[in-house]
């Protein structure tokens, strides 16, 4: 039975009522969030403020302060915070007496929406694509496009890659190159298949360089034509051309066109999860671009939606076998996605912001260069156009059996809650979370990429001088 009597003004929780709204103080809110929410949270364990307004890539907290959202949505935010062409569209569809709730059913967003994200598709995809409107997370795309191969094959194993990261739904899940969201899940959607990312700057091969994208598309290509492999003919290979929570690390050219040959040839089903690397972000519109190539499946979410929630499957017409009501879900008629879709996908061609970004992405990978030239902690700078990485090593520790010093863990985790401390938001990932991750809007100016790369250059200096 609660303590609470009539004259206390404490609810259940233990929280004071007579407390007004809004406060003007972050640790309230977290102390809200922290008593009420689950324990799965993530972000307010590195970022500890409560967000108040935003706009293009600044966000302040309830206290006043600004930040550097070098995050963004974890890429969402192709345009930025609060674009106000994109918050004008939203306001139009508000006022227009449109349904906002549609399951599947056609309305004129709707129809606009596939036709501008049709323009973005290579041509020889374009002319026969089918959609799938998701429900509105990236993970349930993944779903999609896993229940839409077998369907299609009749097959059940999928091939995937060390590294990979497709969502947390239990079959996206399976997919997943680590460990550490799997293991107290135990048993998942059995029939996958892990197989060498290209990953040179830690060669899985323990040669690195250029030998290590031709001997991750050899072994895979004479694992899935050995008789004595143990892999049956698989559904599908699923993949993304930069893995972003892997440790952004993008797939050199020649990899990817050996495994879009091989399955094509072999007749399975090649998946493109585009849900962070898409909508223009790694300087091409869909990071697969780079290398000429054309899957038979893209999975988007992200951006796709103008800053909110949908997600999407683009398909070859030839593999749409399954039956009126094989997917479904009750938010995939998102109209206000839609609409803020459709003015993204505009200003992004219009203002050519795909182009932007490779030029933005050049000057900041540029200035993390000369940052790592002055310390002794960055390993390697990587990525493609405006999702870029900086792994993280320690220095001092004993190298690892190829000789690599160790993934410096510790060492992102201080740097990241440095910068955090002097206005900057960005995310880590990869092995140990040992990589810095930025992913800026692409409307990011010059100044505001030189400002980032100053936080996290004066982070890394007061780090060496600490450990002098």
């Amino acid at each position: 039975m609660s303590d609470t009597n009539a004259n206390s003004t404490k609810d259940s929780t233990g929280v004071d009522l007579m407390d007004t709204f809004p406060r003007c103080d972050n640790d309230f809110y977290l102390k809200r969030q922290a008593r009420r929410e689950s324990n799965a949270r993530s972000y307010p364990r590195r970022f500890p403020l409560a967000l108040k307004s935003a706009s293009g890539c600044l966000v302040r907290d309830v206290e006043g302060r600004t930040y550097l959202d070098c995050l963004a949505g974890a890429g969402t935010l192709a345009l930025g915070h609060n674009h106000p062409e994109v918050i004008a569209s939203l306001q139009d569809v508000l006022a227009s007496g449109l349904p906002l709730h549609t399951l599947d059913l056609v309305t004129p967003v709707k129809d606009k929406f596939v036709s501008d994200l049709y323009e973005t598709l290579p041509a020889d995809l374009r002319d026969e694509a089918k959609i799938q409107f998701c429900s509105p997370s990236g993970t349930d795309a993944v779903e999609a496009a896993i229940k839409l191969a077998k369907t299609a094959t009749g097959r059940t194993d999928i091939i995937a890659f060390r590294g990979a990261y497709h969502g947390m739904s239990q079959g996206s899940l399976s997919l997943m190159g680590s460990l550490g969201p799997k293991a107290a899940v135990g048993q998942l959607v059995p029939g996958t298949h892990f197989f060498p990312y290209p990953y040179a700057y830690r060669c899985p091969f323990g040669r690195g360089g250029d030998e290590t994208a031709t001997l991750a598309a050899d072994y895979f290509e004479k694992a899935l034509r050995d008789p004595e492999g143990g892999i049956n003919l698989p559904a599908a290979v699923i993949l993304e051309a930069v893995q972003g929570e892997g440790g952004v690390i993008p797939a050199p050219v020649e990899w990817l066109r050996k495994i879009r040959s091989v399955t094509q040839e072999l007749g399975i089903p090649l998946i493109l999860d585009e849900v962070q690397s898409g909508v223009g972000r790694t300087g091409t519109f869909y990071a697969f671009q780079k290398a000429g190539i054309v899957p038979d499946i893209i999975v988007l979410s992200k951006a796709i939606g103008g800053g909110l929630p949908m997600a999407v499957m683009i398909y070859r017409e030839g593999l749409d076998l399954w039956k009126p009501g094989a997917h479904a879900g009750t938010f995939r008629g998102n109209q206000l996605a839609m609409a803020a879709g459709s003015k993204t996908l505009e200003i992004i061609k219009r203002d050519g912001l795909v182009e932007r970004a490779a030029i933005a992405g050049s000057r900041l990978r540029a200035n993390l260069e000369r940052i790592q030239m002055h310390t002794p902690y960055i390993g390697e700078v990587r990525g493609e156009g405006l999702m870029l990485g900086i792994e993280v090593i320690d220095p001092g520790a004993r190298p690892d059996s190829f000789g690599q010093p160790p993934h410096g863990a510790e060492i992102a985790k201080a740097v990241q809650g440095e910068a955090f401390r002097a206005g900057l938001i960005l995310e880590t990932g990869g092995r140990h979370g040992s990589v810095l991750r930025l992913l800026p809007p692409l409307t990011i100016s010059d100044a505001e990429i030189d400002q980032a790369s100053s936080i996290l250059s004066d982070a890394f200096m007061r780090l060496g001088r600490n450990a002098a």
